[in-house]
């Protein structure tokens, strides 16, 4: 199952994301202090078998002591005969943990429960219906290379009336990954061996009148947890460069047989977690001095820059969303379940989705007809149908928007004012803060306009807006469900200490957050899972009003929907002008709205489970109405 993602884009005033998490500020910010006893009272003891003197597989036993400096760590009071009472039963509940971690159990395999997006009482259609694509008529130019933006339906028609072989286009967009990666540094393993032979493979079957569909011949590139039998499955981590899977992902399979050709395997932040990977950071082709975003770092840099003709990114809380916006590429996260996850590294098994990163709608509807459905394999996968068809009437969907994302910022009220600094360290320190934050409202007010301009611009399609609200719920709180299931998937990396290898070791990384999730107690991860169930159903609520909802990338939705299983297709909503704030001189990943002019926008779109065809044709209209897919950025190779 795939990891996915990570840098979010949640505002420093809305919600802390995942892979920005200070122990001190989630738990002040999420009431957690209270929730920490189990797993203080294990570091206790490990800490104490780390002092001995003598070393000792045997961790010591738990003391009252411990107990009494758990429970002030945890903000609550345990009086001296429960102590007494609790001793045997904790000892023993201890002892158990060694017996699993001996079972070193793979990455593969998951929990014994699965997550169902779906509330109660509703329905899956599985009636699936040939897809309908729309008519391409494409000139092949004089230049191969004219063809490295072109969209599927565009290559399709190429390969398809032999105007174009698929080796040549192979070639063209190997030879454009070798010239801009040493720029944009979005490659981890150029699959040329693979890939020539099965363009060589499509050439021959085209030319004896077996045409597979719209993908037969085209050149794509997998995020690299997708395992590829043959080549490298790094992760993007450290201590995992030279890793070997001996399967294809289910999704690489389905690729083969629908005739595509695996160029390359793409970059993605350490274990999904933003751009920075063990060989260096991944770029944004329309401004290279900035990050591409992440985790599908690479296939969304490689997507905008022309160097593949899609790929295929994961998600688990931004990590499709988050690159698409920042490179200006259109991606879909499916609903969850929809896409199966085998042979794909595992973050989040509740969360974790498969989808397509193109240059256009329909070319990830295109995709994800290829890819989706039961595999047999991961049992999250619904057999739910995904019927496209380019001719589907948009106007007949009732369509919302999320109001308040709409709205501009409110200033902070009294009550989140900081008291005034009583040193000249803290009042610089203040100072600056109060620059940043200057700073970033100025960048969310410009933003905001291309938000609104896109509301405007669906209201000249015929298209009556009808505002609804996001449910009132602590989702922020619910992110700890995360990090927990990726300790857990990465166990071994804590225990064992081979987190150092790591490229990053920050507050914010995964090493440290695998290790406050040992903080993180198993009623509280039920509570965190009842507390989801609530979000499930309010927000599917939302889709018996509306159809599709219109919301700002930038915003508590994507934390919200990703939580819910909920389907987002993320589109070009424009560029910045040359009157747009100044980006920040660093790019620290923290946002990813950080601007400057030239570079991209987008507007999320979201539907109802299993309703992505639906979803798909209303933002395809909107992609028609503006052109904004069109674009894409003028690129030097470097020297």
């Amino acid at each position: 199952m795939p990891g996915t993602v990570s840098s979010t884009t949640m505002s420093p005033a809305s919600a802390i994301s995942p892979n920005r998490r200070a122990f001190l500020a989630v738990s002040a910010r999420f009431g957690l202090a209270s929730t920490l006893f189990p797993g203080a009272l294990y570091t206790l003891a490990a800490q104490a078998q780390a002092a001995s003197p003598v070393a000792s597989p045997e961790l010591p036993k738990i003391t009252p002591e411990m107990i009494d400096a758990a429970a002030a760590l945890a903000g609550i009071t345990i009086a001296t005969d429960q102590k007494q009472m609790m001793l045997d039963g904790l000892n023993e509940q201890r002892s158990g943990y060694a017996a699993i971690r001996k079972l070193h159990i793979p990455n593969s395999v998951p929990p014994a429960y699965i997550f169902d997006p779906l509330p109660p009482g509703a329905k899956v259609s599985t009636e699936k219906h040939d897809p309908v694509y729309s008519t391409a008529v494409a000139t092949l130019p004089k230049n191969l290379d004219d063809l490295a933006f072109a969209t599927i339906p565009e290559l399709a028609d190429l390969v398809r009336t032999k105007k174009v072989s698929s080796m040549d286009l192979t070639r063209m967009y190997i030879a454009r990954l070798r010239k801009y990666d040493p720029m944009l540094h979005f490659s981890i393993t150029i699959t040329e061996d693979r890939a020539l032979a099965k363009a060589r493979e499509a050439d021959s079957e085209i030319a004896a009148g077996k045409y597979r569909g719209p993908l037969h011949g085209l050149p794509w590139g997998a995020k690299d947890l997708l395992a590829v039998k043959g080549y490298p499955t790094t992760w993007g981590a450290g201590g995992f460069e030279k890793q070997t899977l001996d399967a294809d992902a289910t999704v690489v399979q389905r690729l083969d047989a629908a005739g595509a050709v695996l160029i390359a395997k793409t970059t993605l932040g350490a274990l999904a977690m933003g751009d920075k990977w063990f060989g260096g950071r991944t770029r944004n082709p329309w401004n290279p001095k900035q990050g591409s975003s992440g985790s599908s770092a690479g296939s969304a840099s490689a997507t905008s820059a022309g160097c593949v003709a899609f790929a295929i990114g994961s998600e688990t809380l931004g990590s499709i969303s988050s690159p698409s916006t920042r490179c200006g590429v259109t991606g879909l996260r499916p609903t969850f379940g929809f896409v199966p996850r085998t042979g794909a590294m595992a973050l989040c098994w509740t969360m974790d989705k498969l989808g397509p990163i193109c240059r256009a709608v329909e070319d990830c509807a295109i995709v994800l007809t290829a890819i989706y459905g039961p595999d047999g394999q991961d049992l999250a996968t619904r057999d739910a149908a995904f019927n496209w068809n380019a001719d589907f009437d948009w106007k007949s969907l009732r369509v919302g928007y999320i109001a308040r994302e709409f709205e501009p910022d409110k200033p902070p009220s009294p009550t989140e004012k900081q008291a005034e600094p009583s040193t000249a360290e803290e009042k610089k320190k203040r100072e600056k803060h109060e620059r940043e934050m200057a700073a970033y409202h100025a960048r969310r007010a410009y933003d905001r306009k291309y938000d609104l301009a896109a509301l405007d611009k669906l209201r000249t399609m015929g298209v009556n807006l009808i505002p609804v609200t996001l449910p009132d719920l602590p989702y922020g709180a619910m992110t700890a469900l995360l990090t927990a299931e990726a300790a857990a998937a990465f166990d071994e990396l804590t225990t064992t200490g081979r987190d150092k290898l790591l490229t990053e070791q920050g507050i914010e990384d995964w090493p440290n957050d695998f290790r406050i999730a040992r903080f993180y107690p198993a009623v509280e991860y039920v509570q965190a899972n009842r507390a989801r169930t609530l979000a499930i159903r309010q927000v599917s609520e939302l889709f018996h009003q509306v159809d599709v909802i219109v919301a700002s990338s930038n915003s508590d939705q994507l934390l919200a929907t990703n939580l819910t299983g909920h389907p987002a297709i993320i589109v070009p909503n424009g560029l910045r002008g040359a009157d747009a704030p100044a980006p920040p001189e660093i790019d620290t990943g923290d946002d990813d709205q950080i601007g400057g002019s030239g570079t991209p926008v987008s507007i999320t779109f979201l539907g109802g489970h299993y309703q992505d065809a639906k979803l798909c044709a209303f933002a395809r209209a909107y992609q028609e109405a503006t052109g904004f897919q069109k674009l894409h950025p003028k690129l030097a190779a470097s020297s």
